[in-house]
């Protein structure tokens, strides 16, 4: 199944939205939201719609398998109900004040800080799925 990308977004209006990033696609799903899991909803809805509306149609239907891309204010919006800024300070060594700032998409992190924080999230998911209980 292809594989296309979905772009979370936190334009200055504080609300969040979500497009498909394919231009070789017959269809385009969109969505918006005032928190980024309401937005993910909403796209994942909307996807579901237009291929109802295919099939009811006859319409061939490609089906995609999405990969969530988040802009930093969208990725600590709907993380942060699992993670508190102050534990996601210290996985990532950022600063929770700084974390704060890029929430609210107050201020923008250089491309540097962004790597920083997604190795640190990607390290800390890896040590999660190593994690195993005894009974």
């Amino acid at each position: 199944m292809k594989k296309v990308s979905a772009i979370i977004e936190m334009p200055s209006d504080g609300n969040y939205s979500i497009y498909m990033d394919a231009d070789d696609m017959d269809y385009l799903v969109t969505a918006t939201g005032t928190t980024s899991k309401e937005a993910i909803e909403d796209f994942k809805k909307g996807y579901e719609d237009i291929k109802s509306s295919y099939e009811r149609d006859g319409k061939y239907f490609e089906e995609v398998e999405f990969e969530f891309k988040y802009d930093m204010a969208s990725f600590l919006s709907y993380y942060t109900q699992a993670f508190s800024l102050a534990g996601l300070s210290r996985i990532t060594g950022i600063n929770k004040s700084q974390l704060s700032h890029y929430a609210t998409g107050h201020r923008k992190p250089s491309r540097t800080t962004i790597e920083k924080i997604q190795k640190s999230i990607h390290d800390f998911a890896n040590e999660l799925s190593n994690v195993h209980f005894i009974d």
